[in-house]
């Protein structure tokens, strides 16, 4: 074989190496462009969702505050005439109702105050006011006084101060959970537990109801409404039950989300 030959196998053999380095170089960034591309679609998504999330749980927390406002001003003072009526009709009718009239009156008292403590939990603003702790409490002492189920309430380690929109959020969620227990649980016991430790707060909730297939689809959006939250708290979130078995929820909730 000739030098000439020689040179132009080599020539050849550099010009093939050229076009596949350059066709791997141009492969890899396509790959890099493409995913990219792929990265912000999929993080311009999820801000979206956030953000579209975000904005149903204000317009909810918006419908809350409303409902507290109409219970509290109108159905409350509404039943307050009541009283008031009450009172002028004992005076007006025989002794032998007057017994019938103060128990009505018991009961009307009863609802009222029913009334302003179901608005308490319901305002944004009351909630961010007592804290996420008052506002539990709040709720399950309601339950017990109505006798609805036997609830208790307990607290592991020194109360950590979170973010007043977290709060709102944690809360909502155990809201909706103890919302669904009164009416679909048929338990006759409740505990809720939140464990303050030293990198996250730490909440069960545990009924000892009828439970039910978590795999099943429902018409509620409780459960969806329940992740939504944790999601947007960036917090591990499980709901966990079985025919029979009652029902368990667990939320950690990291504080090196605290701002």
């Amino acid at each position: 074989m000739s030098k000439e030959d020689v040179l132009l196998i080599i020539y050849f053999v550099a010009i093939i190496f050229l076009l596949v380095s350059f066709v791997i170089i141009f492969f890899v960034a396509f790959q890099r462009r493409k995913n990219k591309l792929l990265l912000a679609q999929l993080e311009a998504k999820q801000k979206f969702e956030k953000e579209l999330a975000t904005s149903q749980l204000e317009i909810q927390e918006q419908t809350f505050k409303n409902i507290a406002w109409e219970l509290h001003d109108n159905v409350g003072q509404l039943l307050s005439v009541v009283n008031l009526q009450l009172n002028m009709l004992k005076n007006t009718i025989p002794n032998d109702f007057h017994e019938q009239v103060t128990e009505t009156k018991g009961v009307v008292s009863e609802a009222v105050q029913e009334i302003r403590s179901l608005s308490k939990i319901l305002n944004h603003d009351v909630v961010l006011k007592n804290g996420l702790v008052t506002s539990l409490n709040i709720e399950l002492e309601r339950f017990n006084r109505l006798q609805f189920l036997d609830a208790s309430f307990n607290i592991n380690g020194e109360i950590v101060a979170l973010d007043n929109e977290n709060e709102i959020l944690i809360f909502r969620i155990l809201q909706e959970f103890l919302s669904n227990v009164i009416k679909h649980a048929k338990a006759s016991k409740l505990s809720v537990n939140l464990d303050y430790g030293e990198d996250a707060l730490i909440i069960n909730a545990v009924d000892d109801g009828v439970g039910f297939n978590t795999s099943e689809k429902t018409k509620s959006s409780g459960m969806q409404t329940m992740k939504a939250r944790a999601e947007l708290l960036e917090a591990n979130f499980s709901l966990t039950s079985n025919i029979g078995e009652g029902t368990k929820l667990y939320l950690k909730y990291p504080y090196k989300y605290e701002s």
